[in-house]
């Protein structure tokens, strides 16, 4: 065992090295998702106008972390738009799926099941309502 400091270089390494694994941890941690956030709202929240989702289709409100869907009868139903694989904020709604692009897991936007994984878990259902023509989500919605 040497008794000599550890030169310039390999402290700079050792710090870029740490630096870069730290970064790398961050980055995969949260799968693209936010931490912190719950995966539901806490509160309830005004989505806009009820018609803003199509008759038998579905809409994602990504800054409220919900998903909305709309059946052939009017009929609204939300989820989570938060993946219950790594935590990503689902990006399409196509066809009846919900898909989350971090790592391909798709759900049924009529009922929140995992069609296609690695996700295992459905998402999380959002109590919704309409209300005057304007769509709220979360609780006491």
């Amino acid at each position: 065992m040497s008794s000599q400091p550890a030169s310039r270089r390999t402290v700079l390494c050792g710090a870029a090295l740490a630096g870069a694994a730290g970064l790398g941890a961050v980055a995969c941690s949260a799968g693209g998702g936010d931490a912190k956030a719950p995966a539901t709202p806490t509160a309830p929240v005004d989505l806009g106008a009820a018609d803003a989702v199509p008759a038998g289709g579905a809409k994602i409100y990504r800054e409220d972390r919900v998903v909305v869907a709309r059946d052939a009868d009017g009929a609204y139903t939300a989820f989570s738009a938060v993946c219950t694989h790594a935590g990503c904020v689902v990006d399409a709604v196509e066809d009846g799926k919900i898909s989350c692009s971090c790592h391909g897991s798709q759900f049924d936007a009529r009922t929140g099941k995992v069609l296609q994984g690695p996700a295992t878990r459905p998402l999380p259902a959002v109590p919704v309502t309409a209300k005057g023509g304007k769509l709220v989500a979360g609780p006491d919605a």
